[in-house]
């Protein structure tokens, strides 16, 4: 979405499609935080996929969204204390024109106590997002995760190089 090929109209549906998947991104942190697998799970598309990118332990991927939900919900389980954070998110609307599709790049932080534990846990990470529009509604469609940092081991990665080169539209 360009700057000088927009009327009011798309201004409006813009800044509409942006609230909605705000809304599904904060819908997202607030189910995994209180462990409600069952509107986690609505949240997903019902083919959706996630990658996981460990950095130190073997990376793998997720199909649909019972399995998403059936590997996030017992690592959770593994915290006493457990919050989903977001700390940033910049929204890419319509790639190539399609108003169906948004991407979204979300750095996230896992607040965490381990059960029996005393001290906190804590992750970093990145989501790259693909969301579709379905039936008036966002949901997500693919994620690719990559940790950032951990603490308290004190381990943080460099960000994916491609970041800098990814070119936003819109705001």
């Amino acid at each position: 979405m360009g700057d000088g090929d927009v009327d009011d109209s798309d201004h409006l549906v813009a800044t509409f499609d942006r609230v909605a998947i705000d809304a599904l991104q904060r819908a997202y942190a607030d189910g995994v935080t209180c462990r409600a697998w069952g509107r986690v799970a609505r949240l997903f598309l019902p083919d959706a996929t996630v990658v996981l990118d460990l950095v130190t332990r073997p990376g793998r991927e997720l199909r649909g969204r019972d399995e998403i939900v059936g590997f996030i919900a017992p690592a959770v389980d593994d915290f006493e204390f457990f919050e989903f954070a977001i700390v940033n998110s910049h929204v890419d609307l319509w790639p190539d024109g399609d108003r169906s599709v948004a991407t979204s790049r979300l750095f996230m932080c896992e607040l965490r106590v381990r059960r029996g534990e005393r001290g906190r846990d804590d992750a970093f990470g990145l989501y790259r997002d693909t969301y579709r529009k379905v039936g008036g509604a966002w949901r997500i469609a693919s994620r690719r995760y990559r940790s950032v940092a951990r603490f308290p081991e004190g381990v943080s990665f460099p960000l994916p190089p491609e970041l800098g080169e990814e070119e936003g539209r819109g705001f």
